[in-house]
């Protein structure tokens, strides 16, 4: 029987907030990491982008999936993680963008225009969101 890898943390504390977070604002990223991504890197089917690579260490750079605007305005969301292929470990390092991330799980965060808009760069976002609006009506 072939052994699975298994899960570490860079920071467990860190990591746990953002996936939180991910898990309140985005429910299907969070649905496709839990119940599909995890089972298959744990099989050992690593996904997403290969970043960079060692003697025995490979990087990653896996995008969840998330609603379009959501990304225009504050980027994808992605899962960072390293392979130890010789020790069957993977490290699950970050997932980002951290800002707003960290945020909402700070703080509650509120929506605007069904995207969700910073406590610190409210006017930004909104404006961002405001121009892709109106570039998309033209």
């Amino acid at each position: 029987m072939k052994q699975g890898y298994i899960f570490e943390y860079q920071n467990e504390n860190d990591f746990r907030k953002k996936e939180r977070s991910v898990r309140k604002y985005n429910m299907l990223a969070y649905k496709k990491l839990t119940f599909e991504y995890y089972p298959s890197i744990r099989n050992g089917e690593f996904l997403g982008e290969l970043v960079s690579q060692d003697k025995n260490t490979k990087s990653y750079e896996l995008v969840l999936p998330t609603d379009e605007m959501f990304v225009k305005v504050h980027g994808e969301i992605k899962l960072h993680y390293t392979v130890y292929e010789d020790k069957n470990i993977v490290l699950l390092t970050n997932i980002t963008p951290e800002g707003i991330l960290e945020e909402g799980h700070r703080a509650e965060l509120t929506a605007y225009k069904g995207v969700m808009i910073s406590k610190a760069n409210p006017e930004k976002d909104m404006f961002k969101i405001n121009l892709l609006n109106m570039m998309q009506n033209k």
